[in-house]
């Protein structure tokens, strides 16, 4: 048996997340059924962490276990024939016996993508969350500063999550911007968080709070007070899924 890592991307748009579930199209039943029509073999694979309804993927990260003899440089080629189009394997790679996606991950990478100004990208609207009116930029890069480091972030956590610690450590939050696009009168700007681990829609809490703050209705220290109140009614609402992407995920 070999231990398979591959690393995933898709377009989340037409899934009902990453996770198999009863009824409805996932993620994870699209490769567990490409991998039985190429090996015959009925595997489960795990991954580095479930993405929502409607989330999308630059480096979702997977692994499973096969007695197939199919060379691995063969693999993400064979598997890419076999699969949605909306969904890419861009690498595979022998890995460890104990090697897992989720429990041996160091650390991810979320972006979140907001269009503001006048009018949205129509080529990229199932990536972007539009917002139609001006934002502080700069007031949202400061507010971004209080989330560094250390921190217990059940303010920014939904209140459907079952892990038993909140607390969590982000190491880069970000925020860059894509060039002015005049015809259009908007622009996209993406947010970067980067931390050891994420709680269920820690992210989009965080991102719908920023906006917030862009916008003028809350002070970029009001995020360190939310950060304090430990209470989720005094963040921001939850930020559309649309808009963000597991960008990257890292392993030692």
């Amino acid at each position: 048996m070999r231990n398979i890592c591959m690393k995933v991307s898709y377009d989340g748009t037409a899934y009902h997340g990453f996770q198999i579930q009863p009824g409805k199209i996932t993620i994870q039943e699209c490769l567990e059924q490409a991998i039985r029509i190429l090996t015959g073999e009925s595997v489960k694979v795990r991954s580095s962490g479930r993405t929502d309804a409607g989330v999308h993927a630059r480096g979702q990260v997977f692994n499973f276990h096969t007695a197939s003899k199919i060379p691995i440089e063969r693999w993400a080629m064979a598997l890419n024939a076999r699969l949605p189009e909306d969904i890419v394997v861009r690498d595979a790679r022998i890995v460890p016996d104990d090697f897992h996606s989720r429990r041996s991950a160091k650390r991810k990478t979320y972006r979140y993508t907001i269009r503001y100004g006048k009018l949205p990208d129509l080529f990229r609207r199932h990536l972007e969350f539009h917002h139609p009116t001006k934002l502080d930029l700069e007031a949202m890069r400061e507010g971004l500063k209080w989330l560094v480091g250390q921190h217990d972030f059940v303010s920014f956590c939904s209140a459907r999550s079952t892990k038993l610690s909140t607390v969590r450590t982000i190491y880069e939050a970000r925020l860059e911007c894509e060039p002015w696009d005049e015809e259009l009168g908007s622009c996209a700007v993406h947010v970067y968080l980067t931390g050891n681990g994420f709680l269920y829609n820690m992210v989009r809490i965080i991102v719908g709070t920023l906006l917030q703050v862009g916008e003028g209705k809350r002070t970029s220290a009001d995020i360190s007070s939310i950060l304090e109140a430990k209470n989720r009614k005094a963040a921001g609402p939850t930020a559309m899924p649309h808009g963000l992407m597991l960008w990257e995920v890292f392993y030692e």
